[in-house]
C-alpha cells in the first residue's frame, strides 16, 4: 500500500501507507485510478494557497467499496464509486442554502486534508457516488473535473440559448466545451496553444482563436447580434482577462471565473453595471456529481478520449514530470492503483 506527497513544495514523495478502516457513516475505498490535476501541479510547484505540507495529494478518483462504517446503508462492499472532495459541515449557512462547496469549515481531500493518491482512502459515506459497473474505470475517474464543469455552467445558467467564450483549452477548459455542447450552447475556445486549440476543435467547438492582442474581440465581434457573447468562461486562472471579458460581453451577459489568483486586477465598474454583468465565481462542485456520472454512463460526453496516458503509482514521478514538462501535449494524465 502507497501513498503519494507533496512533502514541500517541489518534493514529490511515494511512501508506504496503512489503512485507516471507516469509523460511523463513513466507508474505506480501495483505489483503482486517479487522475492528476492543475491544482496538484500548483501544490507541488508551491502556489496553491490553501495546502499545509506534507500532504497526500489527489481528488480525481474512483475505486471499490472495501469495507463500510456502522450506519452506512446505502453502500455495500464491492461497489464502484466515484468521490465527491467536497467535505462540507452541513450546518452552516452556506450548507444550508445548497452551497457547501464554499462551506465555512469547508475542507478537500488532496488540499486540506489527505487525499486519495494512496492504495486506499477513508471518506463519509455521503461523499462517494456509486457508478454502474459497465462504466470503466478510467472514465469514472473524470467524474469530478467533469463536477467542475457543471458547476460554473449551473451558476451561469447555460442553455442552448446561448453563445460561450471559453479563455483556456487545458483540461478544465475542455470539460466546460464538452458539459456546454451537451447544454446546446454555442462555444468559442481562445487559447494561446495551437495544439490546446486543436484539441477544443476534436471536443466540438464550433470556432477557436488564438488569444492574442485583438483576435478574441474580432472573433466574438458578431456574436449575438453584434453584442458579443452572452456567457464568458474564464478556464485559464489569468486574472487580466477579465477587463477584457466585461468589454466584449454582451449586455445582461454572464461571467464565470475559476482561477484563484491573488494578483488585483484593474475592472471598471461602469463595464459591469452598465451592461448589468453577472460575475460568478466557481469553486468546486455542489453536489453535482450525480448527475455528472449519468452524463457519462449514459455515454453523452467525450471523456476517454481526454486521457492520453496513464501511469502506475509507483511511477507518479514520470507522471508528474510528463505534465510539467509537456503540459500542451497532455489532456489528462492518471494514476492506477
Amino acid at each position: 500500500m502507497i501513498a503519494i506527497t507533496v512533502e514541500e513544495p517541489l518534493v514529490l514523495g511515494i511512501r508506504q501507507d496503512s489503512q485507516t478502516m471507516p469509523g460511523p457513516g463513513e466507508i474505506m475505498v480501495s483505489i483503482r485510478r486517479a487522475g492528476i490535476c492543475g491544482s496538484d501541479i500548483h501544490i507541488l510547484e508551491g502556489s496553491n494557497p490553501f495546502v499545509h505540507y506534507p500532504r497526500i495529494i489527489g481528488h480525481e478518483m474512483a475505486g471499490t467499496v472495501a469495507a463500510v462504517g456502522t450506519g452506512v446503508t446505502d453502500m455495500d462492499v464491492g461497489d464502484t464509486v466515484v468521490i465527491d472532495p467536497v467535505i462540507s459541515c452541513g450546518n452552516c449557512h452556506s450548507c444550508g442554502i445548497g452551497r457547501p462547496n464554499v462551506c465555512t469549515d469547508l475542507e478537500v481531500l488532496g488540499v486540506h486534508r489527505d487525499g486519495g493518491f494512496r492504495s486506499f482512502v477513508t471518506v463519509p459515506s455521503r461523499n462517494a457516488v456509486r457508478v454502474s459497473q459497465d462504466l470503466p474505470i478510467d472514465v469514472a475517474a473524470l467524474a469530478e473535473p467533469f463536477s467542475i464543469a457543471a458547476n460554473i455552467l449551473s451558476l451561469t445558467g447555460c442553455t442552448e440559448t446561448d453563445s460561450l467564450l471559453i479563455y483556456g483549452a487545458g483540461p478544465i477548459g475542455l470539460t466546460v466545451l464538452q458539459v456546454a455542447k451537451l447544454k446546446g450552447a454555442r462555444c468559442i475556445v481562445a487559447d494561446l496553444d495551437d495544439a490546446r486549440l486543436e484539441f477544443a476543435h476534436e471536443f466540438g467547438a464550433d470556432e477557436t482563436v488564438r488569444a492574442e492582442p485583438g483576435n478574441v474581440r474580432l472573433a466574438v465581434a458578431s456574436e449575438t447580434g453584434g453584442l458579443g457573447p452572452t456567457v464568458i468562461v474564464d478556464a485559464a486562472g489569468e486574472p487580466d482577462l477579465l477587463a477584457e471579458a466585461l468589454q466584449i460581453i454582451s449586455p445582461a451577459g454572464r461571467i464565470g471565473l475559476l482561477g484563484f489568483s491573488t494578483r488585483p486586477v484593474s475592472v471598471v465598474q461602469k463595464d459591469i453595471v452598465s451592461k448589468e454583468v453577472a460575475i460568478h465565481g466557481s469553486r468546486l462542485n455542489r453536489r453535482l456529481l450525480p448527475q455528472v456520472v449519468k452524463w457519462l454512463e449514459n455515454g453523452d460526453l467525450r471523456p476517454r478520449a481526454m486521457i492520453r496516458e496513464t501511469f502506475a503509482a509507483e511511477d507518479a514521478e514520470a507522471a508528474f514530470a510528463k505534465i510539467r514538462n509537456t503540459p500542451s501535449l497532455t489532456i489528462k494524465v492518471q494514476l492506477e492503483f
